[in-house]
């Protein structure tokens, strides 16, 4: 295959679907998903048989078993892509709406509106739910989308893309508003990467080394963070056992996330007291402690290093620090934070109102566990990832991320003088 000229065929054909989709009524595209759910529901079978020729690709390239796992498409896997599809059905538009009008002293009325991006490509690993759930987002708010999954998964893709065509199909959408890379050779996405005449905007899905290498070879606009060096402060004001529950819920409900606390901060004032208990509830959870030099007079744990503080564990390792106060904190998470998720626990609104001002990340949070930062907890009804960029997205990019505004001006005969 030349990956040259199929590439920028595919773009091509989605440059003209968005604006067909652009175009269409809610109506249409609602139609378009609740038809995908069906056909996936109908299509069980075909799917379950395309899943089992990666898995068994998979097994014989020695995937782990944590890759097997995210590969898999149980039942309840696709009863999962079924709902989800329904429910973004569900969500509000918000291509169209019309904010900010007002009359302007030459009599004209200003406001915004808000309008699809365009293309999105979306460039992601393993998870073959991962399809429906970029098609769908890119689909209610206006946009055309070019889907690059992963090698492993190219089967079970494909079998996916055969219903998402159905449904388009069945709503009157033209079948290539949602296009599933048909190669596995990585040349396909150093063409789509740079195509800024067919592609809006990237979308990358992945580990850091696919992240890194997006960011750094892209042409077109990327949506993006790096990493999760998520922190919980714990304040010389805070409810002891708001602190708890709060810390160890931000570590333990899930070590994988991205938006799990990997650095625990503790004011000094409290340390002596709070700092044995939650080591408690750590050690009880099989949570390895790497902690300061003011920590390890406390309680038992590794020596941290500096690489520590800047560490995204992903596993049930924490970095644990004593600073000098709000300041203190706040001069560590500033430094050391990957500008993700950061958490304070205080009953003094003064310090909650400095900690949500000063600490520059995407999502700032005051007595409440670093794990709801997520699109769906946040009411967005899902995403498309998380960006820590500041231009455009910021925080978990649900359906208006997926957008951007451009002016309205209404006149009637209006005229500069």
């Amino acid at each position: 295959m030349d990956i040259a000229a199929y590439m920028t065929e595919v773009g091509q054909q989605a440059r003209a679907a968005a604006t067909l989709v652009a175009r269409s009524t809610t109506a249409v595209r609602n139609q378009a998903l609740l038809a995908t759910a069906d056909a996936l529901d109908s299509a069980r079978s075909e799917l379950s048989m395309a899943n089992s020729k990666d898995l068994e690709k998979g097994r014989e390239n020695g995937l782990d078993a944590a890759m097997l796992d995210r590969l898999e498409l149980t039942p309840q896997r696709i009863d999962t892509m079924i709902e989800g599809l329904r429910q973004v059905a569900s969500l509000p538009d918000p291509i169209g709406e019309i904010t900010g009008m007002t009359y302007r002293p030459s009599g004209i009325q200003v406001g915004k509106m808000r309008v699809p991006l365009g293309v999105i490509g979306i460039i992601y690993e393993s998870r073959p739910n991962v399809t429906v759930e970029a098609a769908s987002l890119c689909l209610k708010s206006g946009n055309a989308t070019i889907l690059r999954g992963g090698s492993e998964s190219i089967h079970s893709n494909q079998a996916i893309a055969l219903c998402l065509a159905r449904g388009l199909a069945e709503a009157g959408l033209p079948e290539t508003a949602v296009q599933v890379v048909k190669t596995t050779d990585r040349a396909a996405v150093g063409e789509l990467i740079t195509m800024p005449e067919f592609v809006d905007v990237i979308v990358p899905r992945g580990g850091k080394g696919l992240i890194e290498r997006i960011s750094r070879d892209a042409r077109v606009p990327v949506i993006k963070h790096l990493d999760g060096v998520c922190h919980v402060y714990i304040d010389s004001h805070a409810d002891p056992e708001k602190a708890l529950k709060v810390a160890v819920n931000a570590k333990t409900q899930r070590y994988g996330t991205c938006n799990t606390m990997e650095t625990l901060l503790v004011d000094r004032e409290i340390a002596e007291d709070i700092l044995p208990l939650l080591a408690s509830s750590f050690v009880e959870q099989g949570v390895e402690l790497r902690g300061c030099e003011e920590t390890r007079a406390i309680i038992e744990a590794v020596d941290a290093t500096e690489d520590d503080w800047e560490a995204e564990y992903l596993a049930p390792v924490l970095a644990v620090r004593v600073v000098d106060g709000l300041d203190g904190a706040i001069e560590h998470i500033n430094r050391y934070s990957s500008q993700h998720t950061d958490s304070i626990v205080t009953e003094n609104y003064t310090r909650a109102r400095r900690f949500i001002t000063e600490v520059d990340s995407s999502s700032v949070m005051v007595n409440a566990s670093t794990r709801f930062a997520d699109g769906f907890e946040y009411g967005l009804g899902a995403e498309i990832g998380i960006s820590t960029d500041k231009i455009h997205a910021r925080g978990p990019v649900g359906l208006e991320g997926l957008t951007s505004q451009k002016y309205v001006v209404f006149g009637d005969g209006h005229i500069r003088t």
